[in-house]
């Protein structure tokens, strides 16, 4: 395997690599030619499953709501299995509930899982992709940074400061080979809520804000993530790239007025 977009050599650490927008890339690194270590949390049966698609992947285990977890699997990943040239921070939770019965603890959770774990993995990572002088980070964001929700204004808030923080390591690390970049999903139909959309209104109301006509799947993001870890992606640094079906351009035209996705 050849060429800019190859990730022949380029060993990738993907977080919450289990099930869905995770998995799905990466299966993408490893038919591009990378080697895939993966993380995940609470679900043996799916990360056995992606490990299986992903050629035999090591699979390695924590809990990024506790302190430390995600520095502790850094250290694990690199003693165990070498340099990583790229990681892929997909690993969140995202609690909904009424903003007016958010406690101190659920946003604590939110920022340990969805931004320290990314800051530690960067710290532990990123200053030996610089010294080696290549490196790529893609984080999963979310197209509620900028068009949130009072239902999960922890998730949201958290998702605009990880783009935050990725913006300005970023700033720091360009001039020695080291890209970081946001991949934003919008609505997403993975593992996890496949209740939610086999109700045929729930379905009707989402489909009714993207313009391209149809929820997303995880595979939409896997283009967008590989050329981002790739060679054809080194003078894109800072970026947020979602990939919504033009959810955040608007309704689709002519769409009724339905629940938000």
């Amino acid at each position: 395997m050849s060429g800019r977009f190859s990730l022949e050599g380029r060993r990738a650490l993907v977080t919450g690599a289990s099930s869905g927008i995770g998995r799905a890339i990466a299966l993408g690194l490893r038919e591009q030619g990378a080697e895939v270590v993966m993380h995940h949390f609470g679900d043996v049966a799916g990360a056995a499953e992606t490990a299986k698609l992903v050629g035999g992947a090591p699979v390695l285990e924590a809990d990024f709501t506790q302190e430390g977890a995600a520095a502790r699997l850094a250290d694990e990943v690199l003693g165990k299995h070498g340099p990583i040239d790229i990681l892929v921070a997909n690993a969140a939770i995202e609690r909904r509930g009424p903003w007016t019965e958010i406690s101190a603890q659920q946003v604590l959770a939110h920022v340990s899982a969805n931004f320290l774990s990314l800051l530690a993995l960067t710290q532990k990572l990123v200053p030996e992709m610089a010294a080696r002088g290549w490196g790529r980070v893609v984080a999963t964001g979310s197209v509620m940074a900028s068009r949130p929700r009072a239902e999960t204004v922890a998730y949201a808030a958290i998702k605009s400061a990880q783009l935050t923080a990725v913006r300005a390591i970023a700033r720091d690390v360009a001039g020695r080979g080291v890209t970081m970049n946001v991949v934003s999903p919008g609505a997403i139909e993975i593992e996890k809520n496949t209740e939610r959309y086999a109700d045929p209104a729930f379905r009707r109301a989402v489909v009714a804000k993207i313009p391209v006509g149809r929820p997303g799947r995880p595979d939409d993001l896997v283009g967008a993530a590989l050329f981002l870890c790739s060679d054809a992606a080194s003078y894109v640094t800072g970026i947020n790239i979602p990939v919504d079906g033009g959810w955040t351009i608007g309704d689709a035209p002519g769409a009724l007025p339905g629940e938000a996705a």
